[in-house]
């Protein structure tokens, strides 16, 4: 069963028409068939044309609706097309394994890569298995001890980010949190082999970047990534949540935003209706999307990948400045 967001009410109308005249046409003669198949036609038309009309002009806070949506493809879904025989490594050889980052060797079209993703889980048991996809410091610790890995073999690093952010729990800070956040953005900064990172739900805050801080960030186009949620942009600004839409707007969050502020490299299409509703479709643009980026750094020796990267996030300080 398909699951709408707020604003898409017109168009779960229509599809819930289509569905019923789909199963009405399993019950009539063939004659009567014919005629059905007419108006599912008919009604499939208006359905594509809501839809371009409704996502042609999403505001930030639907495009954050969409980010969130639970159907849409996660980490793990990527990973598994996109990664052959993928290996996923365990813990931080300090504390304790953290299932919300998943990390790994594998092989991306021919090339030996480091695989590192946030995931947040399909269902309610996977997703407190993956702890929605907040990391805690072990998870940040590993993704260090991985990218280390993947520097001594000289494999690129490929990650794919979807977090609302990192865990705020009692635990995490006690075990370095923020530590643990800075030691791998410093990773990511030093790493002599190319980095590309993709955003392909939500980006948030200090969870994001430090996975995110790479000679190539791509995003989905109806992606969203921020220095902090909207709903605790609202609750330190106006100590009310219920103002996260005009936090939204407010936050420059979106894919195109982003893009014009330099903050990140390309934007990748969504299919019609979001990567939720062609997630076979999104996932092979992706895979495409960091195929060119990887080709633009085959031949750079690790100094040049460094300070390529570097020179990138200081032009961001500098534009925004």
């Amino acid at each position: 069963m398909k699951t709408y967001l707020d604003f898409e009410t017109k168009i779960a109308e229509l599809e819930g028409k289509i569905a019923e005249l789909r199963s009405l046409s399993a019950e009539e003669a063939e004659e009567d068939s014919i005629n059905i198949d007419e108006e599912v036609a008919q009604l499939q038309a208006k359905v594509e044309k809501a839809l371009a009309d409704l996502y042609r002009k999403l505001d930030p806070w639907q495009k954050t609706q969409v980010a969130r949506h639970p159907e849409r493809p996660h980490a793990l879904d990527y990973i598994n097309a996109l990664i052959e025989g993928f290996t996923p490594l365990a813990g931080d050889r300090k504390f304790a394994e953290d299932h919300a980052i998943i990390g790994g060797p594998g092989w991306f079209r021919g090339q030996p890569v480091m695989v590192i993703g946030q995931e947040k889980g399909n269902d309610t048991q996977s997703r407190v298995k993956h702890n929605f996809g907040m990391a805690r410091p072990e998870g940040y610790r590993k993704a260090v001890r991985l990218m280390d890995m993947a520097e001594r073999f000289q494999m690129p690093v490929l990650t794919f980010i979807d977090t609302a952010g990192a865990y705020p729990g009692v635990g995490a800070e006690e075990r370095g949190q923020a530590e643990a956040i800075a030691r791998s953005t410093e990773r990511c900064l030093t790493l002599g082999t190319p980095l590309i990172a993709t955003i392909i739900g939500e980006g948030g805050s200090g969870g994001a970047v430090a996975l995110a801080t790479a000679n190539r960030v791509l995003m989905l186009e109806h992606s969203i990534y921020s220095v902090i949620s909207p709903e605790g942009a609202a609750s330190i600004l106006w100590r009310d949540s219920t103002k996260a839409e005009t936090a939204a707007k407010a936050l420059k969050l979106t894919a195109q935003d982003l893009k014009e502020l330099g903050v990140i490299d390309e934007i990748i299409e969504e299919p019609l209706g979001g990567a939720h509703r062609a997630p076979d479709a999104v996932i092979e643009q992706v895979g495409e999307a960091i195929a060119r980026s990887l080709r633009e750094f085959a031949e750079m020796e690790p100094e040049a990948v460094r300070k390529q990267r570097k020179e990138k996030f200081l032009a961001i300080g500098r534009n925004l400045g």
